[in-house]
């Protein structure tokens, strides 16, 4: 029986995560992982060094060879993924950083981003990238270049997370395509870098690392073995951006999963084969990692900020072993009560401030316990709202279900009576699932991720799946007019409509 190991990295937001698999079989036979200490300024900015990436991998990698051993000897590959569309600006030969790290998240770039679309048309990023609004990304070069110069030296490269981790190991720049579409260097027609964007701004594609292609490796170099205390020239698969990593972990439990990641931003992954045809104003559109199709990136505008937002507000302390009694007690609010938790984004009564989260049908019976399970189903119902049409077009047959909220059995219950009766299934070792699925390069098999079905009973089925139709009659009235809050329009074989 085989004893050979992959090594899959995950270097998150805020989480670096380590983990070793058994490359016939999949089984995690060692994990390890840090919190990054991520900087939050008083602007909404948000920045991560570069050297505290590089103390943070060296923790977790020392601790992961002490759990493994000398199994550590019997890796034969290793796998890189991480969140992608952050801004690093480093020299191209040295690797020596010329400032932060701004992650994806840093809300300085906002503005810019804003500004970009006030001065293009839609169809001008539809062509480019198959989404209605420029990339934050490229917001964020422009606040750099207005604010940080210095960065933009010819000697300099503008990279993210995964190339500066990929760097580290081979001494190679390059980049996947989920990264390059967030800050506008990808032509998702083409699936080729593309200078038009970035010119915008009079920058040259220069600027950026190569695509990577398909799954391409690379040879481990003489640092790179330094650092992992492994011999020069194992091979290295990436970088990918986690939620292509995430999505093969799905693979292999069916043939065409809906993998959701009910995470920070609640996220839908999922392959439109070749015969099907779709499109959402917000959708990244990459190369499908089986080879033919697209591989569709579809963010919600809702996620645990506003589930968190709801343990605090209505439970307070020890929160989550409360809500949990609260669902026990009954898995739906009462009937007519309905939330739209949009509470991180836009305000449409005064659009300069945020905030579009949503009560409708209180009562004066109304209590907390109503309010968290209405806030609960309304993230669900989001869910449902914008990937209902994949579930009746056929595109799909089963969702996978990772993340933070998916630990809650109740949240599991919901997306298995709203998508009743396709099967729902759970990722047990979702923390790792990114860090698994980036060793998808050398075996699929040690790829995809432990799965338990979700079990659901007909009549309760019937319950939630009318609540649902209320919840988007409430959408409609209140929010229907926001151009950018479609869902993704999935189309069978038949209806012949292009994506784009």
């Amino acid at each position: 029986m085989s004893r050979e190991l992959l090594l899959g990295i995950d270097l998150g937001t805020t989480v670096l995560k380590v983990g070793l698999f058994a490359t016939a079989g999949g089984r995690a036979v060692a994990q390890a992982s840090c919190r990054l200490p991520v900087r939050h300024t008083a602007d909404g900015g948000r920045e991560l060094e570069a050297p505290a990436i590089d103390r943070s991998f060296a923790s977790v990698i020392q601790d992961l060879r002490k759990q493994a051993g000398d199994a550590w000897k019997q890796i034969r590959g290793v796998g890189v993924a991480a969140q992608g569309g952050s801004s690093l600006f480093v020299h191209r030969n040295t690797r020596r950083p010329s400032g932060p790290m701004y992650l994806w998240n840093d809300a300085r770039a906002y503005p810019y981003a804003a500004r970009l679309g006030e001065g293009s048309k839609k169809t001008f990023w539809r062509r480019l990238f198959h989404f209605d609004m420029p990339p934050t990304g490229l917001g964020r070069l422009w606040w750099l270049k207005e604010n940080s110069p210095k960065h933009f030296r010819t000697e300099n490269i503008h990279i993210g997370a995964g190339e500066y981790l990929f760097h580290l190991l081979t001494g190679v720049w390059r980049q996947d395509a989920g990264n390059a579409i967030q800050i506008g260097s990808y032509n998702a027609g083409t699936r080729a870098l593309e200078a038009e964007a970035l010119a915008l701004l009079d920058l040259p594609l220069s600027l950026v690392a190569p695509l990577r292609q398909g799954h391409e490796l690379a040879a481990l170099s003489k640092e790179g073995a330094g650092v992992l205390g492994l011999s020069d020239g194992l091979p290295v698969a990436g970088p990918y951006i986690d939620q292509e990593a995430c999505y093969v972990t799905a693979l292999g439990n069916s043939e065409r999963p809906l993998q959701a990641s009910l995470g920070t931003a609640w996220v839908g992954n999922f392959e439109l084969h070749p015969g099907f045809a779709g499109r959402s104003p917000s959708q990244m559109v990459l190369p499908a990692p089986t080879g033919s199709g697209h591989l569709i990136v579809q963010a919600l505008y809702a996620g645990n900020t506003s589930w968190d937002w709801g343990l605090s507000a209505l439970l307070g302390d020890d929160a989550l072993t409360r809500a949990a009694a609260v669902f026990k007690r009954r898995l739906l609010p009462h009937d007519g009560l309905v939330c739209i938790p949009w509470n991180a984004q836009q305000n449409p009564l005064k659009p300069e401030t945020y905030g579009a989260g949503m009560f409708l049908g209180v009562n004066t019976h109304t209590t907390t316990d109503d309010l968290l399970r209405a806030t609960a189903a309304g993230l669900v119902f989001e869910l449902g709202r914008v990937f209902g049409s994949l579930k009746t077009s056929g595109a799909i047959d089963s969702v996978v279900l990772g993340g933070g909220a998916s630990k809650g059995l109740y949240f599991r219950q919901l997306v298995a009576h709203l998508f009743a009766p396709l099967p729902v299934l759970w990722q047990e070792d979702y923390d790792v699932a990114a860090a698994r699925g980036s060793v998808y390069a050398f075996s699929p098999c040690a790829a995809r991720g432990r799965v338990k079905p979700v079990s659901v009973t007909g009549a309760v089925s019937g319950d939630v799946q009318a609540a649902a139709t209320l919840y988007e009659q409430a959408f409609e009235k209140l929010l229907g007019h926001v151009t950018d809050a479609a869902a993704f329009r999935c189309h069978p074989p038949t209806q012949g409509v292009a994506l784009g």
